[in-house]
């Protein structure tokens, strides 16, 4: 299976479960990888039948930034869900983090795999 991804999309949203984390948006750090059959899209060049990683990480990014998600587990769920909406898509990896939410750590997160099947 072939991998299509979208690497460290910074947005701002609300996510966290302490009050000032719910006053203002804050970093969300997102990595997506969408597994797919590429192999007609490289044998015909044709956009039809590629993943349009433009238009997935923008749907990716309006739904961070809008969410208001208490967890990171929630949205990275949430965003998983979009990835499987996307009718090519198989399967999804998806890496949600908040940057500098634990001292002395660059990020803490969570990555959660989905498919199609469950």
């Amino acid at each position: 299976m072939d991998k299509t991804f979208i690497k460290d999309l910074l947005v701002r949203g609300i996510i966290g479960i302490r009050d000032w984390e719910r006053e203002k948006p804050q970093d969300i750090l997102i990595n997506v990888t969408v597994f797919s059959d590429t192999r007609r899209a490289a044998e015909t060049d044709d956009i039809a039948y590629c993943v349009d990683y433009s238009a997935l990480a923008k749907k990716i990014q309006a739904h961070a930034e809008t969410a208001a998600r208490l967890t990171v587990e929630a949205l990275a769920n949430d965003l998983a869900q979009i990835c499987l909406q996307e009718q090519s898509v198989l399967k999804t990896i998806v890496r949600v983090e908040k940057p500098g939410a634990v001292r002395f750590a660059a990020s803490v997160g969570v990555e959660i795999e989905r498919s199609r099947e469950e």
